[in-house]
């Protein structure tokens, strides 16, 4: 699942700074290269995913919101072949930070149809076999 469309990342950052990211050919177009930002978005959706399958069943049905702004911050931070300015940086940091909060369960998604796999009784299960010293049969020799 796609946590972010080309829509929404334009929406986010805007058309010409990702004309100006994208567009790398030999003689400008002036138009967005759509392969390069699907390739951005893809490489987003696997870290996400990396991070949610520790406690979400995979793939999710909906893109919560704040799945949306981390995946524009990959993307965007991805973008960038050369430095990118403190900004884009931090607002990457912070992305991957909280994906580390998900995925160690500091941070909850919420929204409707995502729903944590069963954990329970996933601890250690320890299966031992019946004691052969007793009380009962232990007895006159204490």
């Amino acid at each position: 699942m796609a946590y972010i469309t080309l829509a929404q990342l334009i929406d986010r950052v805007g058309e010409p700074a990702l004309v100006a990211l994208t567009d790398r050919g030999q003689f400008a177009t002036g138009v967005i290269d759509v392969p390069t930002v699907d390739r951005a978005i893809a490489d987003a959706d696997a870290v996400i995913d990396g991070y949610l399958a520790r406690r979400y069943s995979l793939p999710l049905s909906v893109a919560e919101s704040m799945l949306v702004k981390i995946a524009g911050d990959l993307v965007f931070y991805a973008l960038h072949i050369h430095a990118p300015d403190p900004k884009v940086e931090a607002d990457w940091k912070a992305a991957m930070a909280t994906l580390k909060d998900i995925s160690s369960g500091t941070v909850t998604l919420t929204a409707a149809g995502l729903e944590a796999p069963n954990v329970e009784g996933s601890g250690a299960r320890i299966t031992d076999r019946e004691r052969q010293m007793t009380q009962d049969n232990m007895t006159g020799l204490i």
